[in-house]
Formats: structure tokens, C-alpha cells, sequence
């Protein structure tokens, strides 16, 4: 049966069009069938039969019980009307009943709902234009009715169009098809319903089985792999078949494929062609999902073998049962029968509208007929009824009789787009498409079991859309688990697909590094990384939060350092003053006079800078860090170091050179080399700050889940530049120093200068090694300690000792010892 057409109306004649399968070999029918009559409205209820006979080439053929039983259900609807008090009250429906069964057989009948007395007349002005129908319920499958629609879809012709069971998602064009409706969810439904069961069993390797002849298979092979773009199903294989197709090579080409899932959505005699041909060549433990035109197929369900094939989903409406309808059926069927019924054989006999009882046809199984579209008529046939009750202004008792119902009004169109009622706990409506709310049940196959087909899951879309499905209801064939139908197995946790192959479903599986993340909810595909400030493992799907480290003053190591900084600074100052009290003494002289005044200062300045270890890193605090210690403690260093070139002169060098001698002592020698000196590191210090200055920067290397702040050292080049000038001297101060050391002991400065420089490079040496090895914080502390080391090595070793002189030994502090010492010296040397 494809189509089922109904047209209602008051005070006119009502249609209806069905078709019966002409290759079905169920039971037959010949002649003029009773509903083939027109039956007239009255007012008063009555209905008056006037025979007419169906010119229905096809009825000479077999047709289906399935076709029969749909017939039925529009009886028992319209029956139900002109029994209802409440519903066109003292108005019934009339109906005749065409037959679709091949498209030579369509238009005659449509020619003659369309046309008045065998004539179509083109009027400008078509009120009060007799019809033969205003409403037309069917055609029932897709491809009939995107044939059969156009000519009732005209502006000639604005007839409501409902059908039942044609769910292709094309006829909800309004453009083309304006006053089309139907009462059966759309193919965008069972699909997204279809992709749901999918979804919910974790597969993604699927086939896809359809008819190429059929625009509902069509349509809905054109909404899956539409629907599948955006998620993780793949189409691993898709055949629209014909009836020569050769099923068997199609069947063994999935399943060598290993495709465990079967998506066959199909009118139901390919799909029973489909499945008997998979029972013959022993296809086995395979997932079928029925679309909603044979999940409930009672001749596929009592083949033999059906068990074998494995695990059936089908898709069907949740509401398959109609109250009232068997005993409809059985008091239609035992009315009595005439003595030419009773004549009848079961056997290779037809029958005619005299022998309606034929023994031949099991009312049992009528009854429990494939019930899929059912309610889909029930609900066309009240659709219309409740749009006329609307239109013709009725209420609990009775209907306006001087109201007349004319097809080009466009009344009733718009009255059964507006429907809202209830039917069976089932709320009635239509969207701005023409499509009524999806309400659907999975039904699930239990063969050789009571009852056979077992509601698993629901699925509805109003007033949301919601989809549950109860996994322990599912028997899986051969009681097993369920089936793996994945093109590769699901990457673990924490890894990424790699795709190799044009499928997305076909990858292989790659942890993601360190400090990347894979988020599957976004993209299955891609290690993103983290972003700064944060951390991840290898084969993380999240990212931690860095702990910000950085030297803070409120460290124990910080403020145990800070407080030998302060000691330093207030004992330089207090030997600055003491040096300055006793300026004119022999050990204050000895010592440089006025340039270890400079060298005090110099100490004092170089370790300003170890305060900006403390605290966030600021632009500012990264060059203060060093450039105070190099400038300073290199002048310092210069000092020393012409100091000591000096006092070498003096014992050495004054007699075997003396006229440089005299020039030195003329020009102030030890002050040009110390101003020369001095401004050539100034300059390479500018260099250092202008092209190369330190950064702050953020060590997220280190350790992977905090980030040091910290200061970088510049350009390298102009880095190496500024720290040279102090790495040379400090040679070159040792070199002079080793000179000096057989000097009076007064003038020997050659102990103090290398313990101070030995301080300077164990301290430089131990922070450039923990920079190497270690990574932390506290090794930035470590180059503070190295610029306080190596001032301390200096005040220590060359001053301290000066001091201790002046304070507690003062008559070591005098001219005459001083000049002791050099009588000494050169006694020593002149007998040498």
C-alpha cells in the first residue's frame, strides 16, 4: 500500500485513494469493491449510498493484507467521527477509497478529484466554485507523493494535502509544496533518531543500505551523510540498490569490511529481500537498524533464521495501538455472510464486493498487521475532522448549516495548520513546515521469544528533544557483549588520533607531549598547548596552574643575606669615616690615601645592586641588578690594581727605569691610568645597556610546574664586553700583587690582594656552577653572594687589617716604624 487519500467535506463528496500491492499474493478482490461508492453528507446523519464503480485496472491483482489493514484504520477513524457527540456533531464523514498502485493508475483518479462534471475551468473570480474535494489525505510513500503532490499544490488547485506515511524531508519546501502536511515525522527525525542509537553503542563504522528507485531512501541517504559531517560516524560503506542489484555480493562486501552495522532504511520489500538474502549466505552477528517502513514487519519477524542475522533496532511510532479498533475489525469482518461468500473457496478463488468475509483472510493476523503508520492515519483522518469543526463553526450541538466550505477559501488549510488537540495522551500540531512533533519507540527483535518486538527506547521532539534508551534490555545476538563496529580502536586517554587514512574514523593513537592537552569534547585531533602559565604532563587533557616562584624578602636565605648586605654597608661606612679621621696617618697613606677613599666608595655603590635581587623582576631591577657591581667594583679593582703597579715602581722599578719613573709621579700616573681605564669600561658599559640590556623573563623551562622569575643577561655579546674589563683587571691586579710580595710588610699588599681575589672567583666560580647545573630561585641568590663575596674578599683583606692598626695598635701607626720597615727592606735587598 503507497498512498491513502481522503478529502472531507460538508456537504460534498468525500475521496479517499489507497494502494494495494498487485505482487502480493495474500487474499484478492475483484469487480466493484463496496467502498468504491460516493457516500453523501446529510445534515441529519443518514448516509445514502450511490454505487460507483472504481476503474482500478490493478484490483484484478492480488493486494496485500498490510494495505487492507491501513484501509481499516481510516474506516475506524471515520467511523469513531459520526459516532462522536462532541465532534462535527450531526455531520458525517463520507469517503471512496482509489487505488495508487502504479503511477499509469494515478492521474486518472487525480484528473477526476481536480476537475467538476470532467472539466478544469481557468476563472479569474473562483468563489463559489463547485469541487469534487477539499482535502486529501496520502499519497503514503515519498515517491508517490512528490509525483502525485504538484498538480493539488497549485494556485488552481489549493487543496489540503495530508499524508500519512511520506516522510521524505523535500516535501517541507512551503515553496513548492504550500499546502502539504503530513502526520508522520520526517526523514531529519528518524535519522537523527538512527544517529542517536549510533551514538549511544559507541560505533562509528557503519553501512548504509538503501533503494535507488525511492525518493524516501534517497532523501534519507542525502540527511545521514549530511547529519555525520560533524560527528564521529563514518559512512564506511553505501549502495542504493535496485531490484536486479545483486544482494549477495553487496552483503559480502560489508561484512569483509567488517562493518558490524547495517543501516537499511528501505521500503519494506527490498528490506525483506535484503535480510532473507543475508539468512541464505549465513551473514551472522551483524547490527541492523530498521528504518520506521519494516521495524515492525511480522513477515520478517516468523522467517526462518531470522535469529541468525544477528541484533535488529527499529524505529517506529511509540503510540501502535488504537483502542477500539479489533472489535471494529471483527464486527466489520462476522457482519454475515451471503450464500456467495459462503460459495467462496480459500483456494485459489477471488472475491468480490459480495464476499467481503472471505475465509481465506485471518482477522488475527489483520489485526496485528505491521501497526507503523497506524496512528499516522488515525491522526490524518481527525487532523481534517477537527479543522472542520474549526471552519464550519461547530460546537458540542451542532454545526451552522448555512455555511459552505469552498476549496479555493484557503479556510480549512489554514484552520488544520493551526491544529492543537489531543489524541490518545498525544498532542496534535503541525510547525510552519507542515510537520507534526516526532514521537517515535526503538523497538528491539527478540527472535523465538514473547513478545518479539520489546519497546528499549524512546524518542521525542516536543517540547525538546529528548532520547533514552535502556542498554539492559538489549538481548545482543548469541548473548554476547556489544559488537565492536569501529574502523580502529579508541585512543586512550590523554591521546591524540592521528588520521591515516581518508575515513576520520581510521587513525592511529599518539600521546601528547608535555606542556599539551587534548580536549576530545573540541577535536579528537589535536594536542593543543597550554597556554602560558600553565603545565601538563605527557598525555594530559588538562592543564595545571604554574606556581609563580621568585625570590621574595620574606625568605629565611633572603633575609639572612639581606642582613650581611647591611653589615657590609655599615662597616664600609664606618671604616670610610675612621679612614677619614686619620687621613694623615702612615697606614691610611700606605693604603692610597685619597684612592682608598675611592675604593670605599666604589665597595659601597657595587653592592647596591644586590638588593634588586628581591621582589617581581621589573625592566628596571634587571639593570640595577649587575651594572652597579661592574662598574664599581671594576673601578675598585683599578685602584687596587694601579695601587699596587705603584708601590712596585717605588721598590723596583724606580732605579732601573727612573726616568718613567719621574714621568709617572710627574703626570700623576696612577690617575691617568685609572681615568682611561675607568671611562673605556663606562663606554662598554653603555654599549651592555644601549644594544644588550637584561630582561625580565619567565623560566618555564626549568621545572614544569612553576615558572622562575628571573632576569636574563643581555645581548651575549655586549655582555661578555662589559664583564671583560673586570675579568682582565682581576688578572692583572693578581700579576702586580706577585710582583710586590717580597715588599716591606706595611707595603706588601700582595696577601691581601690574592686572598681578596681568591674570594672573587671561588664566589664567581660556585655561582657560574650552579647555573649550570642547578635551576631554581635561590641561584639568582647565588649571584648576589658572589658580588658580596667579593667585596667582602676586599674589606677583609685590605682594609680590615688597617684598621684593626688604627684602632688597636696606633704605635705601629707611626712615621718612624713606617721608616723602619723601608730600612729594613733595603738592608735586605742590598745585601741580596
Amino acid at each position: 500500500m503507497q498512498c491513502v487519500l481522503l478529502g472531507c467535506l460538508f456537504k460534498f463528496v468525500l475521496y479517499v485513494f489507497i494502494k494495494y500491492d498487485c505482487e502480493a499474493s495474500e487474499f484478492n478482490l475483484q469487480g466493484d469493491y463496496k467502498i468504491g461508492g460516493i457516500f453523501k453528507v446529510h445534515t441529519a446523519g443518514d448516509i445514502a449510498v450511490q454505487s460507483s464503480p472504481m476503474a482500478l485496472e490493478c484490483l484484478t491483482q492480488p493486494f496485500t493484507i498490510e494495505g487492507y489493514s491501513m484501509m481499516q484504520v481510516m474506516r475506524f477513524a471515520v467511523q469513531e467521527i459520526n459516532n462522536s457527540s462532541t465532534l462535527l456533531p450531526n455531520i458525517s464523514l463520507g469517503y471512496k477509497i482509489f487505488d495508487t498502485c502504479a503511477a499509469v493508475q494515478n492521474f486518472p483518479s487525480i484528473l477526476d478529484l481536480i476537475s467538476n462534471n470532467g472539466k478544469i475551468t481557468v476563472v479569474t473570480n473562483r468563489d463559489n466554485i463547485p469541487h469534487n474535494v477539499i482535502a486529501v489525505v496520502g499519497p503514503y510513500g515519498s515517491a508517490d507523493t512528490v509525483l502525485l503532490a504538484p498538480p493539488f499544490m497549485m494556485d488552481l488547485i489549493p487543496m489540503v494535502c495530508i499524508s500519512y506515511g511520506a516522510s521524505s524531508s523535500t516535501l517541507s519546501n512551503k515553496l513548492v509544496y504550500p499546502s502539504f502536511l503530513r502526520t508522520v515525522p520526517t526523514n531529519k527525525d528518524i535519522i537523527g533518531l538512527i544517529i542517536q542509537i549510533i551514538n549511544n553503542f559507541g560505533w562509528n563504522w557503519v553501512a548504509f543500505i538503501g533503494s535507488q528507485d525511492d525518493e524516501y531512501s534517497r532523501n534519507g541517504l542525502e540527511l545521514f551523510r549530511e547529519y555525520i559531517q560533524d560527528t564521529n560516524i563514518c559512512l564506511a560503506s553505501l549502495y542504493a540498490l535496485q531490484k536486479n542489484s545483486n544482494f549477495e555480493d553487496v552483503l559480502r562486501k560489508i561484512d569483509s569490511l567488517s562493518i558490524n552495522v547495517i543501516i537499511l532504511f528501505m521500503l519494506e520489500d527490498y528490506a525483506r529481500d535484503v535480510i532473507k538474502t543475508a539468512i541464505k549466505i549465513n551473514i551472522e552477528g551483524k547490527v541492523w537498524i530498521a528504518g520506521d517502513t519494516w521495524s515492525m514487519d511480522r513477515e520478517l519477524s516468523t522467517t526462518p533464521g531470522i535469529e541468525k542475522i544477528g541484533t535488529v533496532f527499529g524505529v517506529t511510532d511509540r503510540t501502535l495501538s488504537l483502542p477500539g479498533f479489533a472489535d471494529f475489525v471483527y464486527k466489520s469482518r462476522f457482519k454475515g455472510e451471503t450464500d456467495e461468500c459462503v460459495n467462496c473457496s480459500s483456494v485459489g478463488e477471488t472475491c468480490n464486493q459480495a464476499c467481503e468475509n472471505c475465509t481465506s483472510l485471518n482477522v488475527e493476523k489483520l489485526i496485528h498487521v505491521n501497526p507503523t503508520y497506524s496512528f499516522s492515519i488515525y491522526t490524518a483522518v481527525y487532523a481534517i475532522a477537527h479543522a472542520l469543526h474549526v471552519a464550519l463553526n461547530c460546537s458540542k450541538v451542532g454545526c451552522k448549516e448555512s455555511l459552505s466550505m469552498f476549496p479555493f477559501s484557503f479556510k480549512l488549510l489554514q484552520y488544520v495548520r493551526k491544529s492543537n488537540f489531543a489524541l490518545h495522551n498525544r498532542v496534535i500540531r503541525f510547525d510552519e513546515y507542515g510537520d507534526p512533533p516526532a514521537s517515535f519507540a526503538v523497538v528491539h527483535w527478540r527472535p523465538k521469544r514473547d513478545p518479539f518486538f520489546v519497546m528499549v527506547g524512546t524518542y521525542d521532539t516536543y517540547p525538546t528533544v529528548r532520547f533514552t534508551l535502556n542498554n539492559n534490555l538489549v538481548s545482543w545476538y548469541d548473548n554476547g557483549t556489544v559488537p565492536f563496529s569501529n574502523c580502529s580502536v579508541e585512543c586512550e586517554t590523554g591521546f591524540a588520533r592521528v588520521q591515516n587514512s581518508v575515513q576520520k574514523c581510521c587513525f592511529q593513537c599518539e600521546k601528547c607531549p608535555a606542556n599539551t592537552y587534548i580536549n576530545t569534547s573540541v577535536d579528537f585531533y589535536t594536542c593543543t598547548s597550554c597556554q602560558e602559565g600553565e603545565w601538563s604532563d605527557e598525555g594530559s587533557t588538562y592543564c595545571r596552574k604554574r606556581s609563580i616562584v621568585y625570590l621574595q624578602y620574606t625568605d629565611l636565605l633572603s633575609i639572612l643575606f639581606l642582613l650581611c648586605a647591611a653589615s657590609f654597608m655599615v662597616v664600609s661606612v664606618t671604616i670610610t669615616i675612621l679612614f677619614a679621621i686619620n687621613y694623615n696617618t702612615p697606614v691610611v697613606k700606605s693604603a692610597g690615601g685619597s684612592m682608598c677613599f675611592l675604593m670605599l666608595v666604589c665597595l659601597i655603590l657595587s653592592n647596591i645592586g644586590v638588593f634588586f635581587y628581591f621582589g617581581v623582576p621589573q625592566p628596571a631591577s634587571c639593570v640595577l641588578r649587575n651594572i652597579f657591581f661592574i662598574f664599581f667594583f671594576t673601578v675598585c679593582l683599578s685602584c687596587m690594581a694601579v695601587r699596587s703597579f705603584q708601590v712596585v715602581s717605588v721598590f723596583k722599578m724606580a732605579a732601573k727605569f727612573p726616568k718613567a719613573y719621574s714621568w709617572w709621579m710627574k703626570h700623576n700616573g696612577q690617575w691617568l691610568c685609572l681615568a682611561v681605564y675607568t671611562v673605556l669600561h663606562l663606554i662598554a658599559c653603555w654599549i651592555w645597556l644601549q644594544f644588550g640590556r637584561p630582561k625580565p623573563y619567565n623560566d618555564n623551562a626549568s621545572f614544569k610546574d612553576q615558572t622562575i622569575l628571573s632576569c636574563d643577561i643581555g645581548t651575549v655579546v655586549t655582555s661578555i664586553l662589559a664583564w671583560s674589563f673586570l675579568w682582565v683587571l682581576s688578572v692583572v691586579c693578581f700579576c702586580f700583587s706577585y710582583m710586590g710580595k717580597d715588599l716591606p710588610k706595611n707595603y706588601n699588599e700582595a696577601q691581601s690582594i690574592t686572598f681578596s681575589l681568591v674570594l672573587f672567583y671561588l664566589g664567581w666560580i660556585a655561582y657560574f656552577t650552579a647555573y649550570i647545573v642547578f635551576r631554581g630561585p635561590y641561584v639568582q641568590l647565588l649571584n648576589a653572594v658572589a658580588q658580596l663575596t667579593s667585596s667582602y674578599g676586599i674589606i677583609i683583606s685590605f682594609f680590615i687589617p688597617r684598621t684593626y692598626i688604627i684602632v688597636f695598635q696606633p704605635s705601629k701607626n707611626t712615621q718612624a716604624y713606617f721608616q723602619t720597615k723601608i730600612q729594613t727592606y733595603t738592608q735586605t735587598i742590598s745585601r741580596m
